[in-house]
């Protein structure tokens, strides 16, 4: 860890902070409170692109489609690959929603409780920390690895003293196939730090709720669905739920009796390569087909880019605007190296 420090001042709102040598410009700012917008925190979405008006920052593993050369040379930054090597002042958008509490970023200890197969290439792991961790429903932490890389993960329960996230294993991936798939077993001791992302359920936005997850999108969805269930849900929830066989269907038991005790919710599998009991299409081809109009709704997407991608077409198309849709595109490697969907619309809410 180096000792060397340097001060960021965030206008326009003229916050001070303290940032090592060491540490990204958006874990400084995070850990201060000071709540700069943020999605993926490994230089793929774009999300957190920012102008740097004085000093120098070191621009780290920003992707070239994210930060284009013309916008490097204009003296954009992403803030969350960013390091400084001098005193640096930015300018960055500091926004909140009503009736949303902001929790810094902190470091937590913790040992794995349990890690069990839940459907084809994809674990559930929970984890008992040793201090809990208070957060949004929907946002995220990073995971450290053995090697002291990290990666994100959705929270996928209620705050509190145990964590639970779900992993779809990615072919060759230092975190899945190198660790958690292969040698990560009950007993081990982990460390996350967290919480992460503007994804989250807005408490303040009271009409009936859309929910879309592809595949492990659904950790998210189920933080929020047991949110809105300890507060009191008086509004209706729909959750899509796709993903291509039936071997990939996971938590499907525990949401159909989610949807049995709570009359305000509706639980819609979708399959897009099989056919069972339920319905079978992509997600937001059944969407388009049970919506042809969705204004006055709110609605929350995750999954893949291209599944988050064509969710927003089809609820655009079905009028609703994308100040009432947010998201969270899960980018992995292959996101990275291509630059497929990585850069989003500062118009659309996440």
């Amino acid at each position: 860890m180096s000792d060397e420090t340097y001060t960021v001042t965030i206008e326009p709102i003229g916050a001070e902070i303290k940032c090592r040598a060491d540490q990204t410009v958006l874990d400084a700012c995070l850990r201060e409170g000071v709540w700069l917008p943020h999605a993926c925190t490994h230089g793929t979405c774009g999300t957190c692109k920012a102008q740097v008006l004085e000093g120098e920052l070191d621009l780290g593993d920003a992707s070239p489609y994210a930060l284009l050369e013309s916008e490097r040379d204009e003296g954009a930054a992403l803030l969350c690959v960013a390091k400084p090597r001098s005193d640096v002042t930015i300018e960055g958008e500091v926004d909140v929603d009503d009736g949303v509490e902001i929790h810094p970023v902190r470091d937590y200890a913790g040992r794995v409780v349990e890690l069990a197969e839940v459907s084809a290439g994809v674990r559930r792991l929970r984890v008992a920390l040793t201090s809990p961790i208070p957060f949004n429903p929907g946002q995220y932490v990073l995971l450290r690895t053995p090697d002291g890389e990290t990666r994100p993960y959705s929270l996928a329960g209620l705050p509190g003293d145990t964590i639970e996230l779900h992993v779809k294993r990615s072919a060759d991936g230092l975190a899945t196939d190198g660790w958690i798939f292969k040698d990560l077993a009950v007993g081990d001791d982990v460390s996350v730090s967290g919480p992460y992302g503007q994804f989250f359920l807005r408490p303040a936005r009271d009409e009936p709720v859309l929910l879309l997850a592809g595949g492990t999108g659904l950790a998210p969805m189920k933080a929020i669905l047991q949110s809105l269930a300890s507060t009191g849900c008086s509004r209706q929830v729909v959750l899509y739920h796709g993903v291509p066989t039936v071997d990939d269907l996971y938590e499907h038991e525990w949401l159909e009796r989610f949807a049995a005790s709570h009359q305000w919710f509706s639980y819609r599998p979708a399959l897009s390569r099989d056919s069972f009991d339920g319905r079978t299409g992509r997600v937001p081809v059944l969407v388009a087909e049970d919506y042809p109009r969705a204004a006055g709704h709110v609605a929350y997407l995750c999954g893949s880019p291209e599944f988050v991608a064509d969710s927003m077409k089809a609820l655009m198309k079905a009028r609703l605007f994308p100040r009432d849709i947010y998201r969270e595109d899960f980018f992995d490697s292959a996101d990275r190296a291509s630059g497929r969907n990585v850069v989003r619309s500062p118009l659309i809410g996440r």
